[in-house]
């Protein structure tokens, strides 16, 4: 289901009692792009050595290894504005929704905006979801208990409705495992 050069993996999060979280790797032939990146694989950090290696978050808590990537392979670092004083975050050059990073990135409003963004790949026709969208046992959603007070999941499906524009072919949460075009507009109410 994952488009060609694009890794996927799973690890315990050392700060979250829930299932294993996944990060994601984007080979492009020239950058390594190192998406919500933890406990990464011996194969993708050596990958790393041979690319310019580039970390993206889709949110400031998903900050997990970027700083140990940063240091060992001289990584980029993009990131949502940061949720919490900007010195205890690795450094990073800020993002937010409707801004376009380099290598074909979208960004999009997510459940906590400005914080929490979903991308949109246009290489591998992928949308990367932060904590937007999750797949734990009811397949892909919007988690209604992770939402800010006076968010609704319609008010977030709404603001992602205009990816659906977009030709998608796998959706890549960072909670569960990657997805279909169908199950993300199942997740959007349609």
């Amino acid at each position: 289901m994952l488009p060609d050069g694009v890794f996927h993996w799973t690890a315990k999060h050392p700060e979250w009692d829930g299932p294993d979280v996944s990060a994601y790797a984007i080979d492009d032939g020239e950058h390594l792009l190192l998406i919500d990146p933890i406990a990464v694989p011996a194969k993708v950090d050596a990958l790393a050595n041979e690319r310019e290696a580039v970390v993206v978050l889709t949110c400031p808590w998903h900050e997990r290894d970027a700083r140990t990537i940063a240091a060992k392979h001289g990584a980029r670092v993009y990131a949502p504005p940061p949720d919490r004083p900007a010195e205890e975050l690795v450094a990073a050059e800020i993002y937010r929704a409707g801004d376009r990073l380099p290598f074909g990135i979208e960004a999009f409003p997510g459940r906590e905006e400005p914080f929490d963004l979903v991308l949109w790949v246009e290489r591998i026709r992928a949308i990367l979801a932060g904590d937007t969208l999750v797949s734990f046992t009811a397949g892909l959603e919007i988690p209604e208990k992770w939402l800010p007070d006076g968010v609704t999941v319609e008010q977030v499906a709404a603001g992602l409705r205009p990816l659906l524009d977009k030709p998608i072919d796998v959706v890549l949460p960072t909670h569960g495992q990657p997805t279909d075009r169908a199950a993300f507009e199942r997740a959007l109410g349609g």
